[in-house]
């Protein structure tokens, strides 16, 4: 058994009575839809012409938000039903930025994540979802694929039908008659500046000239519900203390186990505790981003393996441990220990650095995020962190103790600094202007180089973060503790201001 949908566009009238029975049969709160109809107009006055599309859940055979979700709040039914539970789900929003349709909504009354469920409580009743039996020309059909008797498979048999966003390989189950193409690809339409009915926010998306002129030919937007773009600066903020966490324990343990540093306090016990610290902030950023961060623990507790965000967290976990026996190691006086505890140490800590490459690829909707080069380049802006941190801190025990900034323990971090920042701008550059031919991305990428973000890109990630630290470095900075300082905090901020680029970017171009 598996059940799915067909929205015939030759009799759909735009009426939203499927849009009002969902709500009274759901009790969705006020702001919040689990299906909506969207209007677009095509042509010039007076050629034109309006379309309209019933958006939903497809209800995907291969659904991603059900891969992403760390607690199984999300779970298909045997009969093909994805649905929810909202006592089990922690509000992390990761199944909202999975889902190629912009289905998911955070519920304000509950805090926890919701989407249309195919009305399951009414079929278990032998009855059929809210939104068919209220059309009023009967536009909706819902019914088992696996019977080829019913009408729904009459009807996928015998019509020509299409799907949103087959490129996805989410494999929806909600097919559409005679819809305009327009009006299911968000890449293809633009805004007027409102509504029929409302006034319109504006969107970052707007920003993007090129994308807005090559858009306007097809269509207009003239009626949609507001969509979030769930993750804002305590992401971009997690990002950047994991790489600081990650980077400078990485860095140490370069430094240690190749023999570039032997007894220095810098890298045996200053690293580990910068370490500590930021993974202590990178854990408390992501509990405060929960929507319902009383349920974390959910995460390690009750896992659904499948997400990064569960494999994340153990990562996290274990890598916190092995800090704590790394710096036990002198109390102890456990010194044998110190090579296996190095190595996996050095294991975790780049583990730590990349996973959320993988994290931010499971969000299928968000193609910006799925560069192949991410995970290098997580690794490479942990260590551009680590140095920037330990710097900081070389300067601040120089200027305490009154002695220069020299020896094996300075050179290393001041040649392994250049070198990254050097490998951060090459992997930035590869990220944003190699060769590629989804528009979704290439909108995305415009956003960063030419539209909204770009003042916050240039000025930002590329001067600050990476011109003037280079600068600085090859400028006598080695010797100078004012442009040292200069050089780790320029760095520092140039990486927090790409993260949020990055994190945001990937969220401003409409999936629905």
């Amino acid at each position: 058994m598996k059940y799915g949908f067909v929205i015939d566009h030759r009799k759909c009238i735009g009426c939203h009575a499927c849009t009002v029975a969902c709500k009274s049969e759901n009790e969705v709160p006020l702001g919040t839809f689990r299906t909506w109809v969207k209007y677009i107009e095509k042509g010039e006055y007076p050629d034109t012409n309006r379309f309209f599309s019933v958006l939903r859940c497809n209800h995907c055979d291969d659904a991603p938000c059900i891969t992403i979700c760390p607690v199984t709040a999300l779970f298909r039914r045997d009969n093909g039903i994805v649905d929810f539970d909202g006592d089990r789900c922690i509000g992390c929003k990761s199944c909202m930025q999975a889902c190629p349709y912009d289905a998911l909504y955070i519920n304000p009354n509950t805090n926890t994540a919701e989407k249309c469920n195919f009305c399951a409580h009414r079929i278990e009743a032998q009855l059929e979802p809210a939104c068919v039996i209220v059309c009023p020309v009967q536009a909706i059909v819902s019914g088992d694929m696996d019977d080829p008797a019913s009408k729904l498979s009459h009807l996928i048999a015998s019509e020509k039908t299409t799907v949103r966003k087959p490129e996805a390989g989410t494999l929806p189950k909600l097919f559409y008659i005679e819809a305009d193409q327009a009006a299911l690809r968000p890449t293809e339409q633009t805004h007027t500046g409102g509504y029929l009915w409302s006034e319109l926010r504006m969107d970052p998306v707007m920003a993007d000239d090129q994308a807005f002129a090559a858009a306007d030919a097809r269509a207009r937007t003239t009626y949609d519900i507001s969509h979030e773009r769930p993750w804002g600066w305590k992401v971009s903020a997690y990002l950047w203390t994991k790489s600081i966490s990650a980077g400078a324990f990485f860095l140490a343990a370069i430094a240690i186990g190749f023999g570039f540093v032997k007894d220095h306090w810098l890298y045996e016990t200053a690293a580990p505790l910068v370490s500590m610290f930021f993974l202590a902030a990178t854990v408390g950023l992501l509990v405060w981003d929960l929507k319902r961060p009383d349920r974390f623990l959910s995460i390690l507790f009750r896992p659904q393996w499948k997400s990064w965000l569960v494999i994340g967290g153990y990562i996290l976990v274990i890598f916190g441990a092995l800090l704590m026996a790394w710096l036990a190691i002198p109390v102890l006086r456990a010194f044998e220990a110190e090579g296996p505890v190095m190595f996996l140490g050095a294991v975790f800590a780049a583990m730590s650095a990349i996973y959320s490459a993988f994290l931010f690829r499971q969000a299928r909707g968000r193609v910006f995020w799925h560069s192949t080069l991410t995970p290098l380049h997580l690794l490479v802006q942990a260590m551009v962190a680590g140095a920037s941190a330990l710097m900081l801190v070389m300067i601040a025990a120089s200027i305490i103790s009154g002695s220069r900034l020299e020896g094996p323990a300075w050179s290393f971090l001041y040649s392994e600094f250049i070198g990254a920042l050097v490998a951060n701008g090459v992997l930035i550059a590869g990220e944003l202007f190699m060769p590629e031919e989804n528009v979704e991305r290439m909108r995305a990428v415009r956003l960063i180089t030419k539209g909204i973000f770009s003042k916050m890109f240039w000025g930002g990630g590329v001067i600050i973060g990476l011109i003037i630290p280079l600068l600085a470095l090859t400028s006598g900075a080695a010797e100078n503790q004012a442009l040292a300082v200069l050089t780790s905090i320029s760095a520092l901020a140039g990486l927090l201001l790409w993260e949020h680029i990055w994190v945001q970017a990937g969220q401003a171009v409409p999936l629905s």
